[in-house]
């Protein structure tokens, strides 16, 4: 192979690892959840669009705030024209020959240069409640950008759940199969020693293939969740992502419902947008009153007009003006009386938006609690039925060793142990989503220590 060949197959590898070597670096570390929670916050479209919203609002506000300030303008142009106006005057043949005779267009030159200034005087408010709209738009893009965390937040919590719900169903699962396959054994064992029939080493055998669709649907479970996580955190969704942590039930005290639905009436952040709105549409309805008012102008300038560029700065060919101007809307044909039926209209809309949204806060609190009781009470439930079921699958298990007990017996208590440990293990995930949901919905942070990006 020569060297040129050589070159090129190289050139050719180099390019074909550079994407796997990226690949590589996008493959997140074994993540905990704050950990994940973070990159969601960094990453996750929909809190980037809220930022972006916010920051375009910010924009909005310095635009409009210029409105009050005086706008300056630096003007000037250079003309050369020539003007036979006097020739097609309707009187110009009446003039004596001798005048008409020095009557004569020429070319000229004419050069300005003007500073110009505009100042409101008073606009009946129109400015300054302008203002307020746009530093209220603010507040409620503030507040919008908290309810997109909240939520990523609130479904990175739960996809992480959802993982560790199906890691622990998977080994619950696993843990099944290496039962009945000791138990297989045993009857194998058995059945070399002339105390056991080939139909329960057969029947062992059917209880332990039967156990294997359910090992690949736990697998097909934990991958599922895993590209959920990969999807909120932004990384590609058949990344292996690893994450740290064990699905535990962790009880907790909230105290009286009244207290939650007081603190969800005035920390949540989707509340606090309708408050924004409705003082947006309060704002909109003054500027509406505000359009058959009187407003006054200055506009003024000030310059040097010359034909020859060397004037322009001589005093004696300067020129300015000062003006002011008012306008007091008369007649509009009912104009400005349609945008007050159209504000008036938007903030009777805010107002029903926000009490419907407080009412549904109190009952979707109120929810989150029950659902924390009752999920609570199942997890004591699931635990006791784990305990007596691994008891019961002990004592079957000993009594099959002497005779006592027969292989369907042996696997009808691993059966009701499977049942009773995923039951318990969905009743610890429920637990912990209902604890969620309660801090989502009373506004308080999801984590013991609320992460910001």
């Amino acid at each position: 192979m020569n060297v040129a060949m050589r070159c090129i197959l190289l050139f050719s590898l180099i390019g074909f690892a550079r994407p796997l070597i990226g690949a590589a670096r996008e493959t997140p570390a074994p993540l905990t959840l704050p950990e994940a929670i973070k990159l969601a916050l960094e990453r996750n479209p929909e809190v980037l669009l809220a930022g972006d919203q916010l920051d375009e609002v910010k924009g909005k506000i310095k635009e409009v705030r210029a409105d009050a300030y005086p706008q300056l303008k630096l003007e000037g142009f250079g003309l050369r024209m020539r003007d036979p106006s006097i020739l097609n005057s309707g009187s110009f043949d009446e003039f004596p020959p001798e005048f008409r005779d020095l009557l004569v267009p020429r070319s000229a030159n004419l050069f300005e240069a003007a500073l110009t200034v505009h100042q409101p005087i008073y606009t009946a408010g129109k400015v300054r409640n302008a203002i307020r709209l746009a530093e209220a738009g603010q507040k409620e893009k503030e507040d919008a950008v908290e309810v997109a965390r909240r939520r990523v937040t609130f479904r990175v919590y739960q996809a992480f759940h959802l993982l560790l719900l199906s890691q622990e169903s998977l080994q619950v699962v696993k843990d099944t199969y290496q039962q009945r396959q000791k138990h297989l054994e045993y009857a194998r064992g058995r059945f070399q020693q002339g105390v056991q029939t080939e139909i329960d080493v057969l029947r062992s055998q059917v209880q332990l293939a039967n156990v294997e669709p359910d090992l690949i649907r736990a697998e097909n479970r934990i991958r599922q969740a895993r590209s959920l996580l990969n999807s909120l955190i932004m990384v590609d969704v058949d990344a292996p992502t690893q994450v740290v942590g064990k699905l535990e039930y962790h009880p907790e005290i909230f105290g009286a419902l009244s207290d939650a639905q007081q603190r969800a009436l005035q920390k949540l952040p989707e509340l606090m947008v309708a408050r924004h709105l409705k003082e947006e549409a309060e704002i909109l309805l003054a500027l509406a009153h505000a359009q058959n008012k009187l407003t006054v102008d200055l506009d003024g300038r000030y310059g040097q007009s010359a034909r020859s560029p060397k004037n322009l700065v001589d005093h004696d060919f300067a020129r300015w003006n000062i003006t002011f101007s008012f306008k007091l809307p008369y007649y509009d044909g009912g104009r400005k009386a349609g945008q007050i039926i159209q504000a008036n209209a938007r903030l009777k809309t805010a107002e029903h938006n926000l009490a419907l949204l407080e009412n549904n806060v109190r009952l979707e609190v109120k929810a989150a609690f029950d659902e924390i009781q009752a999920s609570a009470r199942a997890y004591e439930t699931a635990n006791l039925n784990v305990k007596q079921a691994e008891k019961v699958l002990d004592m079957m298990q000993a009594n099959y060793k002497y005779g006592a007990a027969t292989t369907l017996d042996v696997t009808d208590s691993q059966t009701a142990l499977t049942v009773a440990r995923n039951t318990q293990i969905g009743a610890t995930y429920e637990y912990e989503m209902a604890k969620a949901r309660l801090r989502l919905a009373q506004g308080s942070p999801l984590l013991v220590t609320e992460v910001k990006p």
